[in-house]
C-alpha cells in the first residue's frame, strides 16, 4: 500500500444510520452505496447483516452494486454473527468483515463480566474464524480510546497472528484528546510485533466535538484508514465528518497524505444523503453547510470580492459548490451592496451608492436579510429616484 494514501472508510450507512429516526431502507441504501462509490470511497460498511432482515438483505444488495469499494459487514465476535455476514457478503467483488470486542476495563468488567486473557481468545477466535470466509479481515478494539496501551497492544499483537488486516482503535465515547488519540496510535506503531503488515485505522466519535481532531491525529502518527460517515452524522454526537478529514488532507499538502476522494461530489453526496435521512446539518457546518461559503460582514465581504483567498481557504468549486455567497444585511458595507446590485442589473456608480446605501442600512435594520427583489424595491425607492440619474 501506498503509506501516503489515507483509506476513507465510510460508515454513514452502518454507524450513520444508528441516529433516531434516519433508519434507510434497502433501496435507499443502494441510492446512497453507489454514490459513495462513485465519490470513490475505499470501504462501505454497509450495515450489521445480524442485527435484522432488513439489515441483511441491505448488506445482500448492496455488495451486488457496489463496483470499486469493499463492501464490509459489522460483527460481534462471535461465530453466527460471522456467518451471517459472509452470507451477506456474497456477492461482494471485495469483501470485507468487521470483527470485534470491547477491550477498556469498563465493557470486560461491566459488559462481559469476563478477564482481559478471556476477551483475548474470544479475539482470536473471532479473527480466525472471519478468515475462513474472507482475507480481508478488521479487527475493532471497541473503546480503545479508554483502553490502557499496553492491554491494547497486545490484543492488537495477537490479532494480528490471527489474520487481521486491519486494525479498528476507536475513541468509542469521543473521550480522547488529540495529543493522546495520536500518542496511543503511535504507541502501537513501536510495541507492536508486525503492526507494519496491517492498516490502523481511526474511528472517532464526537462527544466532545473532537472527532476530526482526533483522526487527524491519528493519521499524523501513522494511522493510514479514517471511519466517517457524510456530514459527520452518527450515535449521539457524530462521528467524524468524511468532507472534514478529506479535504483538511488536501489543503494542507505538506501532510503528504492523500485520499481517493473526488471531492467535486463532496456537496452533493451531503445533500442526498440529507434528503434520504431526513437529518439536515445546521448552517454552519464546515464544508457542506449553507454558511461554509457565505459572508455577511462588511469587512469580510470586500475582502472575498477583493481577492477570495483573503477570507476563504477552499474554493467552494473543490467542493462542488458553485458559487460563494455575498449576503446582505445591516453589517455589509458598499462593496458588498455595489456587488449585489450589479448581479441584478444595476452598475452603480460612486455617487448612485452614496445615495443608495444609507437607504439600504435602514431597510436591512429591518430585516435579516435583504434579497435580490429587495434591491429592485430600493433601486425604486422616490428618494433614490429624485436623487439619482435614470439608468
Amino acid at each position: 500500500m501506498n503509506n501516503n494514501k489515507v483509506q476513507i472508510f465510510d460508515t454513514t450507512l452502518r454507524d450513520g444510520e444508528q441516529v433516531p429516526g434516519c433508519k434507510l431502507n434497502t433501496e435507499q441504501k443502494i441510492i446512497i452505496a453507489k454514490q459513495l462509490d462513485i465519490l470513490g470511497v475505499d470501504v462501505i460498511e454497509a450495515g450489521f447483516p445480524m442485527s435484522s432482515p432488513g439489515d441483511f438483505n441491505s448488506v445482500f444488495e448492496v455488495s451486488k452494486i457496489v463496483k470499486n469499494a469493499r463492501v464490509c459487514a459489522l460483527t460481534r465476535a462471535n461465530k453466527k454473527d460471522i456467518e451471517i455476514a459472509a452470507q451477506a457478503l456474497k456477492y461482494a467483488k471485495y469483501p470485507r468483515i468487521h470483527t470485534g470486542i470491547g477491550t477498556s476495563n469498563s465493557h470486560i468488567i461491566h459488559k462481559f463480566n469476563s478477564t482481559p486473557d478471556k476477551v483475548i481468545e474470544r479475539a482470536i477466535e473471532a479473527v480466525a474464524y472471519a478468515k475462513t470466509f474472507v482475507e480481508d479481515v478488521e479487527f475493532y478494539a471497541e473503546d480503545a480510546g479508554r483502553t490502557e496501551n499496553v492491554f491494547l497492544a497486545k490484543m492488537c499483537e495477537a490479532v494480528i497472528k490471527a489474520g487481521a488486516t486491519v486494525l479498528n482503535i476507536p475513541d468509542t465515547t469521543g473521550y480522547c484528546l488529540p495529543d493522546e488519540y495520536g500518542a496511543k496510535i503511535k504507541f502501537l506503531k513501536t510495541h507492536v510485533k508486525g503492526i507494519d503488515k496491517v492498516i490502523i485505522s481511526c474511528h472517532c466519535h464526537n462527544d466532545l466535538g473532537l472527532a476530526t481532531a482526533n483522526a487527524i491525529a491519528g493519521i499524523q502518527n501513522g494511522a493510514r484508514q479514517i471511519e466517517c460517515t457524510i456530514n459527520g452524522i452518527g450515535e449521539r454526537a457524530g462521528n467524524t465528518a468524511l468532507e472534514e478529514v478529506v479535504m483538511i488532507l488536501k489543503q494542507h499538502p505538506y501532510l503528504n497524505l492523500d485520499t481517493s476522494i473526488n471531492t467535486r461530489l463532496i456537496y452533493s453526496t451531503s445533500k442526498l444523503v440529507q434528503n434520504h435521512m431526513g437529518m439536515y446539518v445546521q448552517p454552519n457546518k464546515a464544508i457542506v453547510g449553507d454558511n461554509a461559503f457565505a459572508h455577511s460582514s462588511g469587512i469580510h465581504q470586500d475582502g472575498v470580492i477583493k481577492n477570495r483567498g483573503t477570507y476563504e481557504i477552499i474554493d467552494p468549486e473543490e467542493v462542488g459548490v458553485t458559487e460563494s455567497s455575498i449576503v446582505l444585511t445591516a453589517r455589509s458595507g458598499r462593496a458588498a451592496l455595489a456587488y449585489r446590485a450589479k448581479n441584478v442589473g444595476y452598475d452603480l456608480t460612486k455617487m448612485e451608492l452614496d445615495i443608495l446605501y444609507p437607504e439600504f442600512l435602514k431597510f436591512a435594520d429591518h430585516r435579516k436579510e435583504v434579497n435580490d427583489d429587495d434591491i429592485h424595491h430600493l433601486m425604486n425607492l422616490d428618494t433614490f429616484l429624485k436623487s439619482s440619474v435614470n439608468f
